[in-house]
């Protein structure tokens, strides 16, 4: 539901404009504002659940979402409805890192790596169904009211989850020493994330112009946190995210720039596609969405297969996904570029489908081999902060594709085929990167099985 929540928004846009009466600018802050509380609410929510365990807040942050879901359905102005936006994302991105953290204390070896194969499919199938779920749901209640149907739909899904969550999940995740937070560095990396983040989620509506002072602001902030985490290690005291996670914990930094990189990418085609279908070539919200299923339908199958073969082949996995993904959309953009637009959404099922399932032995083996090493009482802090990089990701390529899209649109006199060409020429150009990141990994992992001496280290303590 969390994450089906960024992209599921997108193809309701004009529906909830037109239903509330608002203007562009104000409707993008219903997509905008989500992403931009999950993002903040991670690394601080999974260091929390780790300090105070993870089912209390699954729960919570669980009740939370199901609250603010109905509230954002039942919303009577623009106003009121990103006031719940904001509030619902800021629930999902406390809820997020707990699902992490809980696999991490409940499964070891194989099989944690077929939970985080389920968990994978679970990430992979929620981004790619988003605009196949929003455009069922609008043909099935209308455009003028069936925006609201996109959230209602959370609640009985959530009341279901809720029941099945206090029955089933385990009292694990804490050691039971609730040592003090650390508030200074949660406002630091949340002043970081969020000038980061507030010019690319704004970036439709000039956010990058207007605000472009705020990226070296980041930066700034962004050092200081880092100063402060190592100030707080050395005072001995539980800094909100050990930095040793980075430069210690064998697997874990490629793997979360292999997730940063990948994301930055995937997420981005989404809202392109959508665009190029419905306004290019006059799709229904609905053609729209089933036109991209067979990406999703190849990212399940394959990601709770790689979950089986993740501790038996490791990082080979994330190298023959993410080529597997820049050959899928390289011949997608092949196929838009020369097909007539009336057959474009049957003729790219073949190349999606060989992208979705690169995509699924991308996502769960890389989540995998990132946190394998990870120490239990730090298993919801790193994996927000695996999932911070993946939103900030999200966000910098939504800006970035979508920038290319509409910039390639405007320079070839709106030729739809070459600008999605172009968008998803970006998207190769990323998955290419962190397939370099992925190989370099499995260089140093292969050395170090030929040369355990010297070679790639199994778990660091940082007790």
């Amino acid at each position: 539901m969390t994450l089906l929540d960024v992209s599921i928004v997108s193809v309701a846009l004009p529906s909830i404009q037109q239903g509330l009466g608002t203007n562009p600018a104000g409707v993008q802050w219903v997509v905008s504002g989500y992403a931009l509380t999950f993002g903040l609410a991670l690394v601080p929510a999974g260091r929390l659940g780790d300090a105070f365990g993870r089912r209390t807040l699954f729960l919570i942050a669980l009740v939370a979402f199901v609250v603010f879901s109905a509230a954002c359905g039942a919303a009577p102005t623009i106003e009121l409805l990103i006031v719940a936006r904001l509030l619902q994302g800021f629930a999902a991105g406390t809820l997020a890192p707990q699902n992490s953290g809980l696999i991490q204390s409940m499964f070891r070896g194989a099989e944690r790596g077929r939970a985080f194969g389920f968990f994978g499919a679970t990430v992979g199938i929620s981004t790619a169904a988003g605009p196949i779920v929003g455009g069922l749901l609008l043909a099935l209640f209308g455009t003028s009211s069936g925006w609201r149907w996109i959230f209602y739909v959370n609640v009985p899904i959530g009341v279901v989850a809720v029941v099945l969550a206090a029955r089933l999940v385990p009292r694990v995740g804490t050691t039971g020493d609730r040592k003090p937070i650390d508030w200074t560095g949660a406002l630091l990396l949340g002043g970081a994330v969020l000038a980061l983040l507030l010019p690319l989620v704004q970036a439709e509506s000039g956010g990058i112009t207007r605000l472009w002072w705020l990226f070296p602001v980041g930066v700034v902030l962004g050092v200081a946190f880092v100063l402060w985490e190592r100030f707080e290690l050395r005072r001995r005291r539980e800094p909100l995210l050990d930095l040793r996670l980075v430069t210690e914990t064998s697997g874990y930094a490629p793997g979360a720039l292999v997730g940063l990189v990948y994301f930055t990418g995937f997420s981005g085609i989404w809202i392109v596609l959508a665009q190029f279908f419905q306004t290019g070539l006059g799709y229904t919200p609905l053609q729209s969405g089933l036109s991209v299923t067979a990406f999703a339908v190849g990212s399940a199958v394959s990601a709770v297969v790689a979950g089986r073969l993740v501790e038996r082949y490791g990082r080979r996995l994330t190298v023959i996904g993410l080529g597997l993904v820049a050959i899928g959309l390289i011949g997608t953009s092949v196929v838009l570029l020369l097909v007539p637009g009336h057959v474009a959404g049957f003729c790219i099922i073949p190349t999606l489908l060989v992208g979705g399932i690169g995509g699924g032995f991308t996502i769960s083996p890389n989540i995998t081999m990132t946190l394998r090493n990870v120490p239990v009482r730090m298993a919801g802090s790193a994996g927000g902060a695996l999932q911070t990089g993946q939103r900030v990701g999200a966000a910098v390529g939504t800006a970035l594709v979508a920038g290319v899209f509409y910039g390639v649109l405007a320079a070839s006199g709106r030729t739809y085929p070459v600008a999605i060409a172009g968008a998803l020429g970006v998207a190769v150009l990323t998955t290419l990167f962190a397939l370099g990141v992925a190989i370099g990994d499995l260089r140093h992992e292969l050395r170090g099985a030929a040369d355990p001496e010297t070679g790639y280290p199994q778990t660091v303590s940082h007790d």
